[in-house]
C-alpha cells in the first residue's frame, strides 16, 4: 500500500535485443552500493518488468521525485551505474535513469476504491461469499 503522500512512477526504456541476457545478468544482483543508493534518495517498491523484444517498464514509488532524482543525479555511484547501463539502451540521450520515458497513470484501483468511499477488496467480498454458502 502507498503512503498518502506517495507518487506512482512508471518509466519505459527499450533494451538491445541482443543484449537483453547480459542485461538481466548485470540486475541479478544489482551491486549492494546502487541498492543502497536507489533506497537513500527515497525510492521504494522499485521493480523492473521485461518484455518481450526489450521492452522494459520500470515502477517505483517516492515521496519526492524531484528530490529523488537529484539525489541520484548527485550520485558518484549512481553516476557509474548509469554510465555501465547506458549502452543496453536503444535511442537514448543521457542517463538512463534521467532519460527513460515515463508513463502516465490512467488507472488505480486503490485510489479509485479510496474515491468511491468502497473500502472492501475483491478479496475480502470473495472471503465473505466463501464464508456465508458454509
Amino acid at each position: 500500500m502507498t503512503s498518502a503522500s506517495a507518487h506512482r512512477v512508471c518509466f519505459s526504456l527499450q533494451v538491445q535485443p541482443d543484449l537483453l541476457d547480459e542485461y538481466v545478468a548485470r540486475h541479478t544482483p544489482v551491486w549492494p552500493e546502487m541498492l543502497a543508493e536507489i533506497a537513500a534518495s527515497g525510492r521504494r517498491n522499485y521493480s523492473l518488468f521485461l518484455g518481450e523484444g526489450g521492452r522494459l517498464i520500470g515502477y517505483y514509488e517516492v515521496d519526492d521525485d524531484d528530490a529523488a532524482q537529484a539525489y541520484l543525479a548527485a550520485s558518484p555511484v549512481a553516476a557509474r551505474w548509469e554510465a555501465e547501463m547506458a549502452r543496453f539502451f536503444v535511442g537514448l540521450e543521457g542517463r538512463p535513469d534521467q532519460a527513460a520515458t515515463p508513463l502516465i497513470e490512467i488507472f488505480n484501483l486503490h485510489d479509485q476504491l479510496a474515491a468511491s468511499g468502497t473500502d472492501a477488496t475483491a478479496s475480502d467480498r470473495s472471503t465473505d461469499e466463501s464464508d456465508d454458502a458454509s
